[in-house]
Parts: C-alpha cells; sequence; structure tokens
C-alpha cells in the first residue's frame, strides 16, 4: 500500500537541505543535494512509520505561508 506525504524542505546556514514531514512526530532528515535528500526522506518516513504505526497525524497540506515578525 502506498501512501502520500507531504514533505517541507529548507536550506539551512551551512547549505544542507532539511527535509521534515508535518504528519508524522520527530519524522526529518537532512543531506547536501536534494537528490540524496529525497532518497533519505523515504527511509526516515519507512522507520517512522515502523516504529510509530498507526499513530501519525492525518494533515491535509494546505500551503505554505512566509509570514514577518520584528527580531
Amino acid at each position: 500500500m502506498n501512501k502520500q506525504f507531504s514533505v517541507i524542505i529548507e536550506r539551512d546556514r551551512e547549505g544542507y537541505y532539511v527535509a521534515s514531514v508535518p504528519a508524522i512526530k520527530g519524522c526529518h532528515t537532512q543531506a547536501t543535494s536534494l537528490d540524496e535528500l529525497v532518497v533519505r526522506i523515504r527511509e526516515a518516513i519507512e522507520l517512522c512509520l515502523e516504529v510509530e504505526g498507526n499513530q501519525m497525524e492525518p494533515l491535509d497540506f494546505i500551503g505554505v505561508q512566509q509570514v514577518s515578525v520584528a527580531y
């Protein structure tokens, strides 16, 4: 059975790509290239599903919004 997951991808100050899966708490990884990141996040999702089982939070992807705040 295949499941679809929304993955948030960002790049940190050192240039690493960071991926996280909002529907699975604690499911994230990083890599130096987008190709490697896709491989690693698939592995991370599979491992998280093995550990968490059906305890993932079902979320519908709506979009991404950047918000500015005074800092």
